[in-house]
Order: structure tokens, then sequence, then C-alpha cells
């Protein structure tokens, strides 16, 4: 492992990593209030990330986990864990995943996170640079990783399995007064939710049917429909293109020019089923 010499010098040396420019301000403002901490370079994305901590120059670096190009963990996975600095990691993984940086004893930083909050983190980091007590850091990192491929592994397994053997819905019923009508699932073009009812979107019309997102959602066969927001459901077929829009997130144009958001949390399954990374 990179011997650490900050013990020896001024400051301690620090990269910031995030792919949101109001992040890497935050973090920015928050140290500058320290004068034990230097900041030697910002990026925004993984692939720069890898050639920053490669020159071994930073002694601390705070990572973010959800980029546009690649997760922290892929950063981390492409270099050697042995000559690694001291990792901070930004996350706004849910409490399970949080649970996985506690047990290895990673620091970590919930999104959004307080003042109070990144001084304690900083506090505790910066004990440990001081005292040099980062041996154990690569075992850390390696067991952490380890643990997250595996359950990457695992969701991924029981998602091929299920899309197997589950038979989707094919049509629909919709009840109102007076009559019924029946949906065929190829021809709707994207779901919304509205309250206690999801409205189904056809060539520029809309249909209620009683019921909520969640449980229509798993109606639908996920090879052909994709969640991109909380109220949202997009049938792939229908789209046209895709547009960056703020914060990572993009706005999803479809055939019929109606304009949805695919919010930045819905990035990744989007990804897959639209066949790469954008």
């Amino acid at each position: 492992m990179k011997m650490n010499n900050s013990s020896e010098s001024e400051s301690i040396r620090v990269l910031i990593v995030d792919d949101e420019p109001l992040a890497r301000k935050r973090i920015r403002d928050l140290l500058a209030e320290r004068d034990e901490f230097e900041i030697i370079g910002e990026c925004s994305n993984g692939k720069n990330a890898i050639k920053e901590i490669e020159k071994n120059v930073a002694d601390l670096v705070f990572l973010d986990i959800q980029m546009q190009d690649m997760d922290g963990f892929e950063v981390l996975e492409k270099l050697e864990t042995d000559s690694l600095p001291t990792i901070i990691f930004a996350t706004a993984y849910d409490k399970y995943a949080l649970r996985a940086f506690e047990v290895h004893a990673v620091d970590y930083l919930l999104k959004p996170f307080d003042d109070e909050r990144f001084e304690e983190t900083l506090n505790h980091v910066h004990k440990q640079i001081k005292k040099d007590q980062i041996e154990g850091l690569s075992e850390k990192l390696a067991s952490l990783l380890s643990d997250f491929n595996k359950s990457k592994d695992k969701k991924e397994s029981e998602k091929a399995n299920k899309n197997k053997t589950q038979t989707y819905q094919k049509r629909l019923v919709i009840k109102s007064t007076g009559k019924i009508s029946f949906i065929e699932i190829e021809d709707i073009d994207w779901i919304g939710a509205e309250g206690s009812y999801v409205s189904l979107n056809i060539n520029g019309k809309s249909h209620l049917m009683r019921g909520t997102l969640k449980k229509l959602e798993e109606m639908l066969n996920p090879e052909q429909f994709l969640r991109i927001h909380r109220s949202t459901i997009i049938n792939v077929s229908a789209v046209q293109e895709l547009k960056p829009h703020f914060h990572g997130e993009y706005v999803v144009i479809l055939k019929n020019g109606k304009r949805l958001k695919l919010s930045r949390s819905y990035r990744e399954s989007a990804e897959q089923l639209l066949g790469g990374e954008f």
C-alpha cells in the first residue's frame, strides 16, 4: 500500500470526484474552512478520476458512487487497491447498502449531508491519515467490493430467472360506467400515476384504470416497459430520443412528441434496457 506522508506535510491533499457541479462546490466550500486540507483537483467522471488517482498524489478522495459514465465501485475495481489513498464515499444508497459501508468500516457521506455530518467524517479521516492508520484500507475496500458484486450478481440472476418463468399481461380490462374496454398492452405508449388510478396513454389519448403503478409494473414485461420515474413507465418501442437535462437527468421524447423526465435514480435500469451508457 502507498505510504502516506501527510503527517510530515502541512496539508492533506484532497481530490473531489462527483459528476454534479453543485456537489463538488458543496465539498469545496466546507473544506475551505479547514486549513489542514488542500484541494488538488476535481473530476466530473469516473474515467478522469482513475487517471488522477493513479498519479498517487492525493491523500484523500471524496468519491461519488453514482456517476454518469461509471459508478464509484467500478472506479475502484480498475485501480490497484494496495496503492489507494483514503476514500470517503458520497452516496445516495438506501439503508441496506449503507449497512455494508458500516460493516466494512469504510467512511461515507449520505447525500444530502449536513455540515455536522461532514465535519464528523472529516475529523475521523483526518486522525486516520495523520496517524498513518490506513494499513487495512485495501482489505476493507476489497471486502466491500466483493459484497456489492455478490449482491449485484444475485439480483441479476433472480431477475433473469423471474423473466424466464413469469407470464406477463397481454391486455388490460378497463371498467367504466356502462361499458368494459380492452386495451392491448403493446399499444400503450406510456403510463402515469394519477392518485389511486393509472393513466394508460395510447396515441395521444388517456384511459384511466384503478390501481397503482407498482402493481401494474409487476404485470408488464420488463424487457418492453421501463420505469423512468417514480410516477412514469414507458414502452421502450415508443421512444424516439433522449436529451440531457439537469443534474444527470434526461428528457425522454416519444415518437408522438410527448416529453417525459427520466430521473437519475432510474438511469441504471434505463441503460441496461436501452443498450448502453448515455
